[in-house]
């Protein structure tokens, strides 16, 4: 769904300074990148390309292209695992990132596999600190991008955002956006239909919401960024020590 003339016009008229923000965009689709195309990729693009037009620097990956072991430890070759590209690969991304977003397409309404094992490796790290002592991940903002053929927007959309927003993430308001086509078999996002349109290209309110979800998030790690994090008082970990 190309960036249509409103959200650019919103993207050029933008003032705010959003150059020293750093976005991660980890697409939880079960097909890797030389396997198949990616619906929520599709989607998630719109998003990056309202981010990188008022100059936010962005990442984009697929989980499905990484080796990532499963478990709740930081590296979990030290629990067995033979390969783990996630202490490497995937987490100094994660750490240098303002902007966390996951996209997941729905299985039977709920989250991907590999959504729920990215949500696992990101609690790995929940107990560490920053350098205020809070919880790593205190000042950094996240969001959902769901898409499928079946009921579960706002039932994923839940499950990630409460998970960011336990393990320390900060979420906007409307942190969130989605599309789903007609239950049961039929096209996804993005798929070429028979008029020779685009499913869910058309959608008004997908693309609100996704811009809504783009210029909150960008917002609100501006605004977190600005004053220094999350004040300390009252959130400090030594004081439960």
């Amino acid at each position: 769904m190309p960036l249509n003339d409103l959200q650019k016009r919103l993207a050029d008229e933008n003032t705010a300074n959003f150059s020293d923000l750093k976005a991660l965009f980890i697409n939880t689709t079960l097909k890797p990148s030389d396997r198949a195309a990616s619906h929520t990729e599709d989607l998630m693009q719109d998003s990056l390309a309202l981010m990188d037009r008022c100059g936010v620097g962005t990442e984009y990956l697929r989980a499905a292209d990484f080796n990532i072991a499963f478990g709740v430890s930081p590296d979990m070759r030290k629990e067995g695992a033979a390969v783990d590209d996630w202490p490497e690969k995937i987490w100094p991304k994660v750490s240098e990132a303002d902007i966390l977003v996951i996209g997941s397409p729905i299985w039977l309404g709920e989250e991907s596999s590999i959504c729920r094992l990215i949500i696992e490796r990101l609690y790995a790290h929940s107990g560490q600190r920053n350098a205020k002592d809070q919880y790593i991940y205190y000042g950094k903002v996240g969001g959902a991008v769901i898409t499928g053929n079946e009921d579960g927007i706002k039932h994923v959309a839940k499950t990630v955002l409460y998970s960011l927003q336990h393990v320390g993430y900060t979420i906007p308001p409307q942190a969130d956006c989605g599309w789903i086509g007609e239950a049961g078999p039929g096209p996804s996002y993005g798929d070429e239909t028979e008029d020779g349109k685009r499913a869910g290209y058309d959608s008004a309110f997908t693309r609100r919401n996704l811009t809504f979800m783009t210029f909150n998030l960008m917002h609100m790690a501006r605004m977190l960024r600005d004053a220094g994090g999350l004040p300390e008082h009252g959130n400090q970990t030594t004081d439960w020590a």
